[in-house]
């Protein structure tokens, strides 16, 4: 009668299995090391600066008092003449509007310029809006051209208000509750990591509105400037 044989388990086996665990902690540890030191130089190829464009700012709404359209041609056609088209491209077509829903806040937005480092946009609506501002991987400057903003921390007993002129800084990592009251336009600039920002607007088109045309647009038009800006070698 032949002798019966026993299923075993390779020598090798756990020593395997630390070994993978050993690669994706290496792998984590390289891919942590590798986002920190890009994290540490990504002031180099930020091309537009926040003083600047408040400065912008004001002076489209002294040359178009009331009148927004005229605000974004001047914002626009000051940018391209004050850069070379051959360091930052921006976009000129005024009538890529698309509309925007994000933290439960609904407007409207024309990118200006979009890369991997910084994007500047005409953001706002007419109709008013609130919403929650997102926690992001960028800093986050809100120019007012019309209108008032309005904005809350938590702890805080009273609100913040920023008017024409201002500039509302959001420090990335700092999240808020925020309103355009009774209608609002803003020149928003971002500089960090722009792609990751990228989730909290299209969360609520997933989720909610099921915009896809929307969503399409946004990324069609948000991709094309990331690209042609790459191509100029604007990160």
């Amino acid at each position: 009668m032949a002798a019966k044989t026993k299923n075993t388990v390779p020598a090798s086996a756990p020593s395997s299995g630390l070994t993978k665990w050993a690669f994706r902690a290496l792998l984590l540890a390289a891919v942590y090391v590798i986002c920190s030191i890009l994290d540490g130089i990504k002031e180099r190829w930020y091309v537009l600066d926040p003083t600047s464009l408040n400065v912008l700012a004001k002076s489209a709404i002294a040359a178009n008092p009331g009148n927004p359209a005229g605000m974004i041609e001047h914002i626009v056609s000051n940018l391209t003449q004050t850069y070379d088209s051959s360091v930052i491209r921006f976009n000129t077509d005024s009538s890529e509007w698309v509309f925007n829903n994000a933290g439960g806040a609904m407007g409207a937005m024309y990118i200006i310029h979009a890369s991997i480092t910084e994007y500047l946009i005409i953001f706002g609506t007419p109709l008013g809006t609130e919403g929650h501002s997102g926690i992001h991987t960028a800093d986050d400057y809100f120019n007012i051209l019309v209108g008032e903003q309005w904005a809350f921390r938590p702890g805080a007993l009273e609100m913040e208000r920023y008017l024409p002129g201002d500039v509302h800084h959001l420090p990335r990592g700092v999240v808020k509750q925020y309103k355009m009251h009774e209608g609002c336009f803003a020149l928003e600039y971002a500089r960090g990591w722009i792609p990751l920002m990228l989730p909290f607007g299209y969360a609520d088109a997933l989720t909610s509105t099921l915009d896809f045309p929307t969503l399409f647009w946004t990324s069609y038009n948000t991709g094309r400037e990331m690209i042609l800006n790459l191509l100029r070698g604007k990160i």
